[in-house]
């Protein structure tokens, strides 16, 4: 049959006309949107941009700024040299030491005031991103969360509920990354982590808030079922039960987590914007405190002394008690010091004990009669029923030190003590470093060395060696 091109070609014509008069349009209202978003971020201070650089990305949703939307970047990279655990190896080779480059964590966050009573915060990112980890780096929601403000402007009672890294251990178990003092927040506060919660996130229900000179946040939490953490747990007997005298988080059943924190601020009060507490506030701030807080849940572990014929539960009960000093020394000069110490006591049931390493370099080896599972690389018992005493120390030097809008620097030292109850001695791991405030907290270099001991499992327990191993990292941060 002969085509009616003479029909087709106005058709064509027409559709085409209707996509440009579409594309038209998509690039009309970007355009727009652009002009209105910009007009707002940036018009507002028109008389102040020629002098001064913008300092965040805030959008006012109200003529005095009280309502808003705000997003933040952060970024940190690690370029690490790491003396391996003995018997590691790296994609089935032997590794005595490893080089490796990596994304600590890449974070965005976008959080506001919609109302005099109704605050939002969503919390976007990744952690632990090197050369060992599946690529197509895909990124995950941390936090997702809603709170009202009871009465407005005032801070002494805000309900809240979601996916939040809102804790009752300690103010380093819900830390504001871009403010931590030292190169890492000391992983051992974060008890249940990537088990039986995201990252230290967790479904939760909770109250905060400020009245006078305290600061407290108490809360419900669902924990997440142990089998969805990705975790290969010890085997079990043939009726369900573990075979081993050393606890384990239980394979069944489920209850509620409970927790709260208590802190009293001697001086300053600490901002209560979000529930992520900094590690220092680069003496801008006095702040002395004094905290307390807990953790707790029913039946979270077991174990069995009779061969598997029957279980012991144990409940999770985790408590501390901490001194936090962050103040200027000289205001004029720009000095300030940092100090913290706690005592935390870790009940997990007897006989648990965990490995970590932070963004670990190696892959292997498995467990065996003589190393501990999850030993290998930069990892040690991070975790266990015991106690542990946490200290930092830090000094910020005069501002400008390298000249004017050139940075400073911030030396530090921090110590982990634990004394569990599979091991032999206590355990001692400390750091050492220093910081480049480069543009404040906005772009900042950290040289860290870690040193730790190392263990061989002798029967039950861990007994430590003659010898310890040491990593260097050297951080790049950036924040805006």
């Amino acid at each position: 049959m002969k085509k009616n091109y003479k029909n087709i070609v106005p058709q064509i014509k027409h559709k085409t006309f209707q996509c440009l008069l579409i594309m038209l349009k998509c690039v009309s209202t970007f355009l727009i949107l652009y002009f209105i978003l910009s007009t707002n971020l940036f018009a507002q201070e028109k008389a102040k941009v020629e002098k001064k650089e913008i300092d965040e990305l805030r959008l006012k949703l109200n003529e005095d700024g009280s309502h808003y939307l705000k997003l933040t970047i952060l970024g940190q990279l690690w370029f690490r040299y790491n003396e391996s655990n003995p018997a590691t190896t790296v994609l089935k080779e032997p590794a005595k030491q490893t080089f490796d480059i990596g994304i600590r964590r890449l974070r965005f966050q976008l959080f506001g005031q919609l109302s005099d009573h109704t605050f939002f915060y969503l919390h976007f990112g990744q952690d632990n991103f090197n050369h060992l980890s599946p690529r197509k780096f895909t990124p995950f929601i941390q936090d997702a969360l809603g709170e009202y403000k009871v009465k407005k402007g005032n801070e002494a009672l805000i309900f809240g509920g979601g996916l939040t890294i809102l804790s009752g251990l300690s103010r380093f178990t819900q830390p504001q990354l871009a403010n931590i003092m030292s190169m890492d927040v000391p992983i051992f506060t974060f008890p249940t982590f990537d088990l039986t919660d995201q990252a230290g996130r967790r479904l939760s229900l909770y109250a905060r808030g400020q009245v006078g000179k305290l600061d407290y946040r108490v809360g419900l939490s669902n924990p997440f079922p142990i089998s969805t953490s990705g975790t290969t747990l010890p085997p079990l007997s043939q009726n369900g039960f573990p075979l081993t005298p050393n606890s384990n988080f239980v394979q069944q059943g489920y209850h509620l987590q409970y927790q709260g924190l208590l802190i009293w601020n001697f001086f300053d009060r600490e901002p209560h914007i979000t529930s992520f507490m900094p590690g220092t506030y680069y003496g801008k701030k006095k702040i002395l405190n004094l905290e307390g807080g807990f953790i707790t849940e029913k039946n979270t572990t077991w174990s069995s002394s009779n061969g598997g014929q029957t279980a012991d539960y144990h409940s999770l009960n985790c408590w501390s008690v901490a001194m936090f000093y962050d103040s200027y020394l000289n205001k004029e000069k720009g000095t300030a010091l940092n100090a913290y110490v706690g005592y935390f006591n870790t009940q997990y049931g007897p006989g648990y004990l965990r490995y970590i390493g932070a963004m670990n370099p190696a892959d292997g080896p498995v467990a065996s009669a003589t190393y501990f599972a999850g030993s290998q690389g930069n990892a040690f018992p991070m975790y266990g029923t015991g106690h542990v005493i946490y200290s930092q120390f830090g000094y910020l030097l005069k501002k400008d030190l390298f000249g004017e809008g050139k940075g400073t620097l911030m030396p530090y030292a921090t110590m982990q003590t634990s004394s569990y109850d599979r091991l032999d001695k206590s355990m001692a791991v400390f750091d050492l470093g220093v910081n480049w405030f480069i543009k404040n907290n906005a772009s900042k270099l950290t040289l860290d060395y870690q040193n730790r001991p190392v263990y061989s499992l002798v029967g039950n327990n861990l007994i430590k060696e003659s010898f310890r191993k040491g990593q260097f990292v050297l951080q790049y941060q950036f924040f805006f």
